[in-house]
């Protein structure tokens, strides 16, 4: 997949997203957020199955919200069920093999934790009140784009020197941009909901 198609991909994914969360939680309109968080969970599957980063990004946002238990709609179900029944569908029988096979557990494990970790910080006021710093941090989720900050610049240092780790998958430079379109796009969506969408 070229880098114009993940741009698109991501961007596409962060704002679907986002727009079901509002339309579930601002105008409690379940039908519409489940129509697009399965919109969304069809395009989070096709990009996942077809890059291997995108599989550890997208798992790892999915299993820290449940293990956070925010998934606390319908629309999170079926963005979940939708995503699970493609990714493994597509994951299994991709013609350049199957994407489950290739995944490391340690790498998947960093991407679950951190988001768990956002998850875990964002609208928690206990931990709000502590600092406007930490209200900033998990506002914006910082502890997974940090993760995979990390593993970007490890990869970037595995093209250039070899330098590798027993059972880690390193992440592509490009793929920290992609997240952070993912990310702004997300961010899009908000300002779009509530300027255009909101009654």
């Amino acid at each position: 997949m070229n880098y114009i198609a993940l741009a698109i991909l991501y961007s596409v994914s962060g704002f679907l997203m986002k727009l079901s969360d509002d339309e579930y939680d601002e105008k409690s309109n379940k039908l519409i957020a489940v129509i697009i968080g399965i919109i969304c969970g069809i395009t989070i599957a096709f990009l996942a199955s077809n890059n291997i980063d995108a599989s550890y990004i997208f798992i790892g946002i999915l299993v820290g919200t449940a293990l956070s238990f925010k998934i606390d709609g319908i629309h999170h179900i079926a963005t979940l069920l939708v995503f699970l029944l493609l990714y493994l569908i597509w994951g299994i029988f991709n013609p350049n093999g199957s994407i489950l096979a290739d995944l490391s557990l340690i790498t998947l494990l960093i991407c679950i934790i951190s988001a768990f970790i956002d998850e875990i910080g964002n609208d928690n006021k206990q931990i709000y009140n502590k600092s406007k710093f930490l209200k900033f941090f998990f506002d914006y989720r910082f502890t997974m784009k940090l993760a995979i900050l990390f593993l970007a610049i490890l990869g970037y240092y595995q093209t250039i020197t070899g330098f590798s780790l027993p059972f880690i998958d390193f992440l592509s430079f490009s793929t920290f941009i992609f997240f952070i379109i993912f990310e702004l796009s997300y961010e899009v969506a908000n300002i779009v909901f509530n300027k255009y969408l909101i009654d």
